[in-house]
């Protein structure tokens, strides 16, 4: 069955001062119908870009290229900028970081929620404002008729941010891309508003491209995860499959940084990667993480062979990872954070 998003070599370079940067390195991904797809990786890694990329949205500077970028068996690469606005929204929609620089502070809610619904011809004012007040009890923000008639500043984060995923369902999309949409909120409302993202990709059977730089939401949410590190997806895995066998050896840093509950001693020295992510103006040669790599460091592999470029190579069934030595473990074992039923 073909994949509902079907991404192969994409890459994504931007001009600048000292030359060229390379955001994107050659990302392969695909997302099934219905499938939460988690996109996972440190700021800098080229998460947020690849998103942009996918809804058409770069800068105008950026220079995009793509071996494949199919939705729903269009390819949008060859799409004309009118056919590219007729889906985005309609079949596309994003759920971006910070609602309140994505919430137009001029314009009630209402106005905002309807637009895309007006739009896209999908209905007359009185079905769209019909439509919002609906979406907006599903997401869970009372007296929803009253609010239509609000201004961004008068909800909190957490409210705004349940309007932006009404705003996300207005259409009915196929696919939505939530980029970091619990990183401004406190703990509490992250858990809930996790928690209807969930439910309610489960109820409509859309399809959600999650990006987070959090392993512990991952955990919770995820059915398939793809970890980035450096422009490039260098594992992924079904999440089960991941946390039980993290095969590179910087999913397996980003997983020891977790506290594990129940394990970890209250106070103690939460653990760290150290150095810094390879700058991407110009060429990357050999594997992006040699210079953190504890393998490396350690001296417990070749080092001479990871400057040599690793493939992203099937280890077994949909697990694959960058990495020379995928098959090499760890000596100390990984604390795995606690999976959702």
């Amino acid at each position: 069955m073909m994949p509902l998003l079907d991404v192969q070599d994409l890459r994504v370079d931007l001009p600048v001062e000292a030359g060229t940067l390379h955001a994107v390195r050659g990302i392969d991904l695909s997302v099934e119908r219905g499938e939460m797809l988690c996109l996972v990786g440190e700021s800098g890694c080229g998460k947020s870009m690849t998103s942009l990329a996918l809804m058409g949205l770069l800068p105008r500077r950026a220079q995009l290229s793509a071996g494949r970028l199919d939705f729903a068996g269009e390819s949008l690469t060859a799409l004309s900028e009118r056919r590219r606005g007729q889906l985005r929204g309609r079949r596309m929609a994003m759920i971006f970081q910070e609602p309140m620089t994505a919430l137009n502070p001029a314009y009630t809610l209402g106005n905002q929620l309807c637009e895309a619904f007006l739009r896209h011809r999908l209905g007359n004012r009185r079905q769209a404002r019909e439509r919002a007040i609906e979406l907006l009890e599903r997401v869970g923000i009372s007296a929803a008729a009253e609010r239509l008639a609000q201004y961004p500043h008068q909800l909190s984060g957490g409210l705004r941010q349940r309007v932006m995923i009404a705003m996300a369902l207005m259409c009915d999309p196929d696919l939505i891309i939530a980029d970091e949409p619990t990183t401004a909120l406190d703990v509490t409302i992250q858990a809930q508003i996790l928690r209807l993202l969930r439910d309610l990709q489960q109820e409509m059977g859309t399809a959600v491209i999650f990006i987070t730089h959090d392993l512990g939401v991952v955990a919770r949410i995820a059915d398939r995860v793809a970890v980035m590190y450096a422009g490039e997806v260098i594992e992924t895995a079904p999440t089960q499959a991941l946390y039980a066998n993290p095969s590179h050896p910087y999913t397996r840093g980003l997983l020891s940084c977790i506290p594990a509950p129940g394990k970890t001693p209250p106070g103690s020295r939460l653990q760290a990667i150290p150095g810094v992510v390879p700058s991407l103006v110009g060429e990357v040669e050999g594997c992006a993480y040699r210079n953190r790599c504890p393998l490396v460091r350690e001296g417990e592999v070749d080092a001479a062979r990871c400057e040599r470029t690793p493939e992203l190579r099937r280890l077994t069934g949909d697990h694959q990872a960058r990495c020379h030595y995928a098959e090499h473990r760890a000596a100390t074992r990984v604390a795995q954070p606690e999976m959702s039923p």
